[in-house]
Formats: C-alpha cells, structure tokens, sequence
C-alpha cells in the first residue's frame, strides 16, 4: 500500500474592493504557490472575446508584455512573514474594460494552471454573458466541480446602501448596470509533489490470544501520527477498540485514536504495533503530517483486513495506491498446494525431462538440450501459474479491497487493465495500402499471442480523408481502407478467441466535414452526426467555428471539435459505447488527446468502462542550443498532469522516456536514464501504472519516419522497456522483423518472471557506456557497451538473453 502523492494545495483568493473607489483595486492573492510563480492575463472589452494588454495604468510593477495581446507579471510576498503571494491591479470602473483574463504559470516546471482547459475570468462588469469560467461577483454564479478547483468560497462585501446611493446623485443607467458588487473569492489549486515512500503493513494473529497483531512502518521520518480506528463490517464505520493501546496514543473525539508512530532502529523511519480483537474484519487509517497535511487514499481512508492473516507492501508512485494482500493461513500451517491429477501429471513430466538431460548431456546436441529445458521452463510457468491461482489473493485499490480474482484476471482500473499487460500494435503507416488489412492480421492471431501479448491495438476503423484513417469523416461508416465493418468484426471475434484484449483507435480531437457554410469553409457535417459549426471550437482561425474556445491544441488539418458542447459529449459517449458493442472492443487509444482537456477524457472513459486506455499526449522534450536537458521533469509533469486530469482513468504514451531513450543510445549518454532521485527519468518514474511505454510507432518509424529510434539500437530500447515498469508496447514492424526471437524471448523473459507495470527498479549503474538494473529483485538487465555483471550475494544470476550491446538475467 502506497501513500498518495502529498498535495501542496495553493488557494487562489481573488477580491475586489469598494465600487466607489476612482481606481478601484483587484487583488490576486496565491497561498503556498510553486517556486517561482508568475500570472499572465488579459483584458477583455465590452463582450467581445478578444484579449488585448491592459491600459499602462493598471499594469502591475515588474509586468512584461507577452506579443501584443498579453501581459505577464510575477506574484510577489506581501512581506517575509506572510505565506500569501499577491498582486494589486487597478483599473478605472468607467473604462471600456469587461473583464480579466488569467492564468497561472509555474516557472518551475513550466505547467499552466486553468478551469477546465481554459482561462480564469474576473468580470468588472456585471451584465456578461453567461461563462462557466467566471470567478467572482457574476450574477447566477454557479459553483464548478473539478480535479483541481474542489471548493469555492463567495464572500460578498458590505455594498452602500440605496439611501447612500441615491444621496451621491443621479447616475448614469449603463454606467451603474457596469457596476460590480464587491466580492471575495477563493478557489483552491493543487500542485501534484511526488512522495518517494513505503508503507508496510502486516497482519499476524496471536496464537494464545488469537487476537490480531498488526505491525505498520513507513519511512517517512519525523512527528507522524496515525489516526486510525476499526470496523466490524464492508461499511467501513469507524469505533474504537478496547486497549491496549500503544504509547503515545490519545482519544480523538470518541471517534478514532491518534498515536504518535515511534522511530525504527537508525531513525530513517517510524512504526507502531497495534492490538486488535478477533471481533472486527477491518483496520481504518490515514496518516498525520502537520496541520496542513493529511495522506489519505485519494479521499478515503485506508483500510486493512483483518479477516485473515494477511501483509501488504507498497511502492512509491504518484496517483497509485494498490497492493496486493496475500492470505497467510496457507503459509501459517505451512501446507502444499494440494496436488490435482492435473499437477502430478506436470511434475512427473518435469522429472522425467530432467533426467532426459542428465543422462544423455554426451548424447544429445546442444540444440535439443535447448530444447529440452525449453519445455521444462514452460511446464515450471504453467506449475507456477497453478500455484498462484490457488492462493486467495485480494486487491487494494484507490476505492476499496475487491473481493478475492484469479491473478490472471482481475482488472484494477482502465488505465492498466491487471497490470501485466504487453501492448502489440498491430499496424504500421502502409497497412491500409492492401485494402484487406483486417484479414491479413487475421491470418498471424495465432502467432501474435503465442508471443505473449494480451492487448492489441488496432488502426482507427472509421471512413476518413486519409486512407490511414486520422481524418475521420462519418464516425459510424467502419467500411474503411482497412477493410469492411464485417472483417473487423471477424478480427475481433478471432483475437478474442485467443485471449486478447482489443484497442479501437478513436480520434475524438477533430473530424472531418461534409459540407461548407456561406464563407466556403469546410465545418457542417453530415451523417448520423449531423453537427452544425457550433460543435467546432471558436479559435481555430481555420474553420470559423462557432463553439467556444479550445481545452487544449488546435490540429489545424481540420475542424477541431468543442467538447464543452452537451450535445458533442452526449454524441460521442454514445458513438464509443456503439463501438464497444458493436464491434467488440475492450478498451481505447485516445487520439491527439493534447487537443481537449482531460476531464472530458475521464467522462467519456466513466462511460464506456473500458479494460484498457491510453492517451497519445505528444509533446516537446525540453533542449538547450539543440541538446536534450537532462532534466525532463516539466515534460513528464505535463503529461502526468494530463493523466491527473482524466482522474487515471487512462494511462498516456511515455513520450518522456522514448526521447531520453533516444539522447542516451543515440550519444552514449546512459547516465541520462537515472534522475536526480536515482529514478527512471521518464513517466515511469512518477506513476508507472499509468505509463505506457514505446520505442517506434506508426508516427515516428514506418516509412513516416517523423522520430526514428536511433538505428541498431531498437533492441536495446526493448531490453529497458520490456524489463521495467509500466506498459510496454511492441511495433509491428519490429515483431515481423529479423528481432522476432530477440523481442519474443523478452516477453516470455517478462512473463515468466511476472514484471508488471509497478514493479520496482534498482539502478545500480548509470554511467556514460552502461546502464544497469535490478527489476524486483528477479531480473537484471544491462544496455550499453559497458561492462556489468550482477553481484552473487543471496540469489544466484544466470544469463538469460543476450544481444548487441545488451544482457539480461534472472535470480535463480
């Protein structure tokens, strides 16, 4: 069980004073902000919605013009003693002016911070139009949920009142409708910090009293308080149970206990061993930093059973909180798996291809010894297998303990599937060139998952202007290049037959029109979805919609949808949902998903409840004079934050560690592939679960080519992301290459050894020729023409795979 990542929360309070002020003053104020914070903002005038840079007088010292429509300005201390961060705008109540636009930046890492995808606005009139980004004293002003804006606080001031007004004299009538009442308001923002620690929580019963004993250590250091509690059943109520207790415990409330965990041997931690009555199932706790800081399990409490003996360890990540917990009662009476007709016939197979090889090592050739320990591998992976299934397991989510799955099939969340998935895209850039693509990938189903795949991603199925299909036009036309909507049917039907999950390729950014409007432009769509220009965004200077502004990038080739639009939500939701039903697909690759906000990702992904998700967020590494930083904290912030955004209902491509991977290979650079913290340096690093992990896709290799992998390097990238944590996914034209047997053994290498998409890594080497680690104490593995060998201490290693400039190898 891992702790969430702690949240520096930032409380933006916006407040206007007195209306009868000749410059009326507007203060900004940010609590705990990043680093280094600066605000850029814009003016709008009247109604319209063009920016343009405020009049020189209400231009706040330090102000920088951004081009010709913007100014940025920092936030500055009010004094040292105060934790607020602020700035003092003034402007005049009769100028032209309606309203400021805003958003914040963190120079640290270079995110920006909005409401929903767009730009805060502080009205300094009261007559604009109805705009859910509104903050502050706007009439039928609504509040707005959100990832990061939770809470809203709308303070009104005291307002003169109509003696005092009508005693000042008579007033213009537009000029008072101008008018803002004073107001005070704040809106929480979040700033995702990852806490790199451990939680471990065991579980034993006491073999006099049969009470429970339950041991907890993390090793986060200092004053940390456990408020923690029982339950008697799944409703999770909280009491208090009889003591003992533990020292340094006191009541709280009469609700739950706060104990002061004690500090472990060397101090780089602290624990607490509690006593608990066999009457209740269920341990309840969050953990007490400061005042300010709680670590819950993303809003709710953690909770351990008790039912049976049980352990739990947690890994550090940023937005992942599951753990395994494993029944003790087979390990407390040390009993066998129980052995099944099935399983002796496997062991006596095992034997007697044992003694094979040990009797005939001068006989036989070195390939049918191969051959031979071959099958003794895949009888031991099916006896393991066996094993595994027979112990009762549960799953500790971000939600709650699920009851007891098979390993093989339980499904954590969308965004990872079980977490042991190998992703294998099942097109490149020509596929679509045969007309038939459907049935030829029919033809290798077999092959594809002997391999050991368990997700395929297949090209987008949907009539388009461009034959590979990222220009969709009719969303429910699938009679595309790739073949009819019958085929694809009979694909899925086929892969599924198989065991694999299917990925549909939805492109949800943009789509194609059918119809110009009076100006020539292409932006009225015919079909079912028969949308007008209100369902394309207003600032694509290309297609003159009529929607409202963008949540993300333009695309530009085409129409970029409004997502913000009910009836564009509603339209979509359905159409994904016909999709899955209809066609059978058991989870997405999201399309361009730079274009929207995340949170209509999370709606459309709530909806459809898929097996499988993952985002193609593709941005720019950050370089310096054309040389790759070795910092790329702000990029994998990004995407992470769009992750964030989606509340992890999809994982997103780790376009992070492809780059860093590029720069380190390409250079002989490896030390790159270590962060300051000694961590992986792409996304992988803050939330392996999430992340999705790749060396080529149809983009960047195929005959595109847009961001080759460095040449004779590709199975070095595969030897790293086929080893570590996340999702790895493998390109087509790499399987059915001269690396099939190389790619192929790394999967089963992967398998065998069960890696999965949190598992935890070691680096022991990040040199300038070598890169070198441990994946869960199982695997080894080097790249670089560097030397490493394991160091032999309580496990063995033995040389399991070998390439160009490569080695992997497994604990025996």
């Amino acid at each position: 069980m891992a702790p969430p990542p702690a949240s520096a929360t930032s409380s933006l309070s916006i407040s206007s004073l007195s209306k009868l002020a000749p410059l009326t003053p507007l203060f900004l104020k940010l609590l705990n902000p990043p680093m280094s914070s600066s605000r850029r903002y814009f003016l709008s005038r009247e109604l319209k919605r063009e920016w343009d840079q405020p009049p020189k007088n209400m231009r706040p010292p330090g102000s920088v013009p951004i081009k010709d429509y913007a100014i940025e300005t920092p936030l500055k201390k009010s004094s040292e003693e105060e934790i607020f961060h602020e700035v003092k705008i003034n402007f005049d109540p009769k100028s032209s002016i309606a309203a400021i636009n805003f958003v914040l930046k963190d120079e640290e890492t270079g995110a920006w911070y909005q409401h929903r995808g767009r730009d805060f606005k502080v009205p300094l009139v009261d007559y604009l139009l109805n705009d859910s980004n509104v903050v502050g004293a706007k009439r039928g002003f609504n509040i707005w949920p959100g990832a990061f804006l939770r809470k809203m606080l709308l303070k009104a001031k005291e307002l003169p009142s109509k003696d005092q007004e009508s005693s000042s004299g008579s007033k213009d009538v537009k000029q008072e409708s101008r008018q803002v009442e004073g107001f005070y308001e704040e809106q929480p923002i979040t700033k995702q910090v990852v806490i790199q620690n451990l939680i471990t929580v065991s579980v034993t019963k006491c073999p006099k009293t049969a009470k429970n004993l339950l041991y907890l250590e993390t090793d986060i250091s200092g004053e940390v308080v456990l408020h923690w509690g029982v339950c008697r059943n799944d409703a999770k109520n909280w009491e208090i149970p009889a003591g003992p207790y533990p020292s340094e415990t006191t009541v709280f409330k009469d609700k739950a206990l706060r104990t002061l965990l004690q500090p472990t041997d060397g101090g780089n931690g602290c624990s607490g061993l509690f006593t608990i009555d066999q009457e209740f199932v269920g341990f309840l706790f969050v953990l007490k930093l400061n005042e300010k800081t709680w670590l819950k399990c993303k809003e709710n409490d953690f909770h351990i059973p008790l039912s049976s003996s049980s352990s739990m360890h947690a890994q550090p990540g940023q937005g992942q909180y599951e753990g395994q917990l494993v029944s003790e009662k087979t390990l407390e009476e040390n009993q066998a798996v129980p052995r099944t007709p099935h399983s002796k016939g496997i062991i006596n197979e095992m034997r007697n291809l044992v003694s094979d090889i040990s009797s005939s090592r001068k006989t036989k050739t070195k390939e049918a010894q191969e051959g031979i320990l071959h099958e003794i591998e895949k009888l031991a992976a099916e006896a393991y297998s066996m094993f595994r299934s027979s112990i009762p397991t549960l799953t500790l989510t971000e939600k709650a303990v699920s009851e007891s799955e098979p390993p093989e099939t339980p499904k954590i969340c969308s965004g990872t599937g079980t977490g042991f998935e190998i992703l294998f895209q099942g097109f490149n850039w020509e596929s679509h060139k045969s007309g038939r693509w459907y049935m030829e990938l029919k033809e290798k189903v077999l092959e594809i998952s002997s391999l050991g795949f368990t997700v395929i991603w297949l090209p987008p199925p949907t009539e388009s202007v461009s034959p590979e299909g990222y220009m969709p036009k009719d969303l429910y036309n699938l009679n595309s290049r790739y073949g009819s909507i019958d085929e694809l049917k009979d694909l899925v039907k086929s892969l599924h037959e198989v065991g694999l999950k299917v990925l549909g390729d939805a492109v949800l950014n943009h789509r194609c029109a059918h119809f110009q409007n009076q100006n020539g432009v292409w932006n009225i769509f015919g079909g079912r979805l028969n949308w007008d220009d209100q369902a394309v965004v207003a600032d694509d200077p290309h297609f003159q919609g009529r929607g409202n502004k963008s949540s993300g990038d333009n695309f530009h080739a085409a129409p970029n949808i409004d997502h913000s639009q009910d009836f564009v939500r509603k339209d979509l939701k359905e159409w994904l949902c016909w999709l899955r039903d209809e066609i059978g697909y058991d989870g997405w690759r999201l399309d361009f998903v730079k274009g929207f906000w995340g949170g209509y990702v999370k709606d459309y992904m709530d909806t459809t409840e898929p097996y499988f998700a993952v985002g193609e967020y593709w941005d720019s590494l950050s370089y310096t004079y054309g040389e790759t930083d070795h910092s790329q904290d702000a990029h994998r912030q990004r995407i992470i934050d769009w992750i964030n955004a989606t509340n992890g209902t999809a994982g997103a491509f780790d376009v992070t560690t492809k780059g860093i991977l590029h720069a380190a290979l390409g250079k002989c650079e490896y030390w790159r592939l270590s962060d300051h913290k000694g961590k992986p340096p792409g996304v992988m690093g803050w939330w392996p679960s999430r992340a999705v992990t790749f060396i080529e896709n149809h983009d960047t290799g195929s005959t595109q080519g847009h961001w080759r992998f460095p040449s004779g390097k590709e199975m070095q990238g595969y030897a790293y992301i086929l080893t570590h944590p996340g999702t790895p996914t493998v390109f087509y034209d790499h399987i059915f290459s001269h690396y099939h047997f190389e790619i192929a053994s790394l999967i089963a290498l992967r398998n065998r050894k069960k890696i999965h998409c949190r598992s935890t890594v070691k680096i022991t080497e990040a040199e300038r020729d070598v890169y070198a680690a441990i994946i869960d104490e199982k695997v080894a593995m080097k790249i670089g023409p560097g030397h490493y060998e394991p160091q032999s201490g309580s496990r063995r290693w033995s040389l399991a795979i070998e390439g160009n400039d490569y080695k992997v190898w497994e604990a025996s």
